[in-house]
């Protein structure tokens, strides 16, 4: 059963997998523009530019006349990624230890 609690939450991750898809994509392809990062992930182009906007805003990206490029900001966040990814694994773990279920009579 999804509810509103666990959907939120499925969302932001879901959102926060494909910002990191098109980081990627524009680090190992810069500069590249909307459609063909649209095409390279799958992702049509109005995600695509959302993604962009909001990596824009991070100071991860700006945009060039060729397309999105990176800034001084995104090497140091890549260096950090993986902690911040392991912190959220740790905070699922965690959440799977809570054992509610177990606790509730059927």
């Amino acid at each position: 059963m999804i509810t509103i609690l666990t959907e939120k939450v499925s969302g932001e991750l879901e959102m926060l997998q494909r910002h990191l898809v098109i980081l990627k994509q524009v680090v190992e392809n810069e500069p590249i523009g909307i459609l063909k990062l649209a095409e390279e992930t799958k992702i049509p182009s109005h995600k695509v530019r959302y993604s962009l906007r909001v990596l824009e805003q991070e100071g991860l990206i700006k945009a060039s006349a060729p397309g999105a490029v990176t800034t001084g900001n995104t090497r140091p966040f890549l260096r950090e990624l993986d902690a911040m990814i392991e912190d959220l694994a740790k905070r699922a773990e965690d959440l799977k230890n809570i054992k509610i279920g177990s606790s509730i009579e059927n």
